[in-house]
């Protein structure tokens, strides 16, 4: 009996490991959308990789990756760098742009493979909802074949990759934000209609009212650390030209048109984008390399050798602290969202199905703790969309833990 046991749990592990996205939650969640479930795992990978990306980045485990071999071979003629400079400068970042590469290699993969899914009865429905041992195995065999890249020109090129990538996930996060915040104020004005309660209105007046006076704060500390009396006006135009744009917002955000299309738009919405902006602006001010303009400017000196001067950027600054936070948040908010509007919808490539409501009710009457599946008629979400999501959000995580250097 031990052993029939013993052989019936470790069947039920390896079905759990290749096959759906269901088996991996049975008798663990309460029920849950199989599709919700297959976006969480690959999001899942996704900050696994940036996990390995964060270690690699770090000081003692930057000195290992001298053992790979020809992982320093041709860098600096490519980079344009000083002979001073030593490869160990930027081998963590070497190393991340790999590993940003096996990431977007990895979901582009996928990309290609669900192009045109309407519905789980798709076979390769079954490729995106299971198989996650063998998901798991084909990332790890990217992962070790990106590091055997030769260097070349890969690090400049895939650069340029990445600040596209990067810049078309900033957007991403700036309509998701916008999502997030109507559907926060639509919920408040619904609460405070039917509860007849002034203290809704009164809580998303002060929430409001936090976020332009932490935007105020920023855009004048902006000016006092970052700009100076004399020249630094590359850094001047920036921040003047966001601040204007972010006035814009606001003003255009409470017109009587724009309140009569959307009448749940307001000025939660345009302070929210205002303090992103603010963000943004300091980010992209903290990465010029120029010390007079930046005194936050992260310079780490090697005392290995009296005649080299390892240049090294750190990540663990605070405009990549807060980047890292963002991406977290809207990555799984891509995972698990289901947008009320119609507009962020189409615009997403996600609509919501009808086909799982029953499925839903079944689970919940049963009282069975698992997931379902909620794509029979078609599916919930674009899968190639998402997958692109993911491409992009990789490019993001490398450029900001690398603080958009070459």
């Amino acid at each position: 009996l031990g052993t029939s046991s013993d052989s019936g749990l470790l069947l039920l592990q390896v079905s759990c490991l290749c096959g759906s996205a269901p088996c991996l939650l049975c008798c663990c969640c309460p029920s849950a959308k199989n599709s919700t479930i297959s976006r969480l795992i690959f999001t899942f990978f996704l900050f696994l990789g940036t996990l390995v990306s964060i270690i690699m980045i770090i000081p003692d485990v930057e000195k290992e990756l001298y053992k790979l071999p020809g992982f320093c071979e041709g860098s600096r003629s490519v980079l344009g760098l000083q002979t001073r400079v030593n490869c160990s400068s930027f081998l963590g970042h070497k190393a991340v742009y790999r590993m940003g590469f096996a990431m977007a290699a990895f979901f582009f993969l996928f990309a290609v493979l669900m192009v045109c899914v309407r519905s789980s009865k798709d076979p390769r429905a079954a490729v995106q909802n299971g198989f996650w041992f063998f998901k798991f195995l084909a990332l790890v065999g990217i992962t070790v074949g990106a590091f055997y890249i030769p260097d070349g020109a890969f690090t400049s090129v895939w650069f340029y990759f990445g600040v596209v990538g990067s810049f078309l996930f900033i957007l991403i996060q700036l309509i998701l934000l916008i999502d997030f915040a109507h559907s926060w104020s639509q919920l408040w004005l619904r609460n405070a209609d039917e509860s007849n309660a002034k203290g809704w209105y009164a809580a998303l007046c002060v929430v409001t009212f936090i976020f332009y006076a932490i935007s105020i704060a920023g855009i004048v500390l902006l000016y006092v650390y970052y700009t100076k009396a004399e020249g630094c006006t590359e850094g001047k135009v920036l921040i003047s030209i966001n601040l204007i744009l972010c006035l814009i917002v606001s003003v255009v955000s409470i017109l009587p048109k724009i309140q009569n299309a959307q009448p749940h738009s307001g000025l939660l919405q345009a302070s929210l984008i205002t303090l992103y902006t603010i963000y943004i602006t300091w980010s992209a001010l903290a990465n010029v390399p120029t010390q007079a303009c930046n005194p936050t400017l992260l310079v780490r000196n090697s005392t290995s050798s009296a005649s080299t001067t390892h240049l090294v950027t750190t990540w663990w600054d605070a405009p990549s602290i807060v980047g890292l936070v963002i991406f977290i948040l809207c990555t799984l908010f891509i995972s698990v969202r289901s947008s009320d509007h119609p507009q962020v919808n189409k615009l997403m490539l996600t609509e919501e199905s009808a086909a799982g409501a029953g499925s839903e009710a079944a689970a919940a009457e049963s009282g069975l703790y698992r997931a379902y599946d909620n794509e029979q008629d078609g599916v919930s979400y674009n899968y190639t969309f998402f997958h692109l999501c993911l491409l992009l959000a990789s490019l993001y995580i490398m450029m900001t833990l690398t603080n958009w250097y070459r």
